[in-house]
């Protein structure tokens, strides 16, 4: 239980004057990647929001944020997330390692402030000033979270193989991407 929060830091790769910048390169984790960085190699202080958004998920739940695959609900840590939020069950969410030894209001205002923090549109996101607000009760927040980046469930390939022809086992039992 050694936990670690790294500096995502992909903001500081453009200068004080720009709001956003374009890079060719694509550096990062992917499950940590904006959706507009990762696809499009735009990159703006909402990446890092978007980053500290997965992170604040996965303190919350006690998994990384491609750990959430099951058979019966192909979702990532996100997906997984926001459906929670939808049926109104959220507290599920929590790590059972706990024991019910949380605060429930700090627990919704993390997971509301991760999934703002996880919306597809850049300009959605809150910036970290607000998140702080949000996490340190400053602020109450009524702005509710839209349906988050990378929602969409996991696919996992039936037993067919594509590799067949040259010898090649491309066979996929448990894909998380």
């Amino acid at each position: 239980m050694n936990p670690k929060i790294s500096d995502f830091g992909v903001a500081r790769m453009f200068t004080k004057q720009e709001t956003e910048a374009n890079t060719n390169i694509i550096v990062g984790t992917y499950g940590y990647m904006s959706p507009e960085y990762a696809m499009e190699g735009v990159f703006s202080t909402k990446s890092d929001v978007y980053s500290f958004g997965v992170l604040l998920l996965e303190i919350v739940s006690g998994e990384k944020c491609n750990s959430m695959y099951r058979e019966d609900r192909p979702l990532n840590l996100v997906g997984h997330a926001w459906e929670l939020w939808k049926e109104g069950v959220v507290l599920q969410l929590v790590d059972p390692l706990l024991n019910e030894t949380f605060s429930e209001d700090e627990v919704l205002r993390c997971v509301h402030a991760g999934l703002l923090c996880a919306e597809e549109n850049a300009d959605d996101r809150p910036t970290m000033s607000n998140v702080i607000s949000i996490l340190t009760n400053k602020i109450k927040v009524d702005v509710f979270p839209k349906k988050p980046a990378y929602y969409g469930g996991t696919r996992v390939f039936d037993e067919e193989t594509y590799g067949e022809e040259v010898g090649v086992d491309s066979t996929c039992e448990n894909s998380h991407l």
